[in-house]
């Protein structure tokens, strides 16, 4: 059986306050990545495109505001 097997088994038997627990960490952990990953992309210049686009429709009078 493979560690991730074991895991999954493991999970499968925890009470539901842990796996909540458990799911909530998870879910931090995978939003830090992308937060990283959305800040390292901006850092390098990767989204500078959404900038451009929003500069032309607000200069066209299409850009809608929030």
């Amino acid at each position: 059986m493979s560690k991730i097997d074991e895991l999954k088994a493991d999970i499968e038997r925890l009470p539901s306050e842990e796996f909540a627990g458990l799911f909530h960490w998870l879910s931090e952990r995978e939003w830090e990545s992308w937060d990283r990953e959305i800040e390292a992309d901006s850092q390098a210049g990767r989204l500078d495109f959404l900038v451009r686009e929003a500069h032309e429709e607000k200069a066209k009078g299409i850009l809608k505001e929030m």
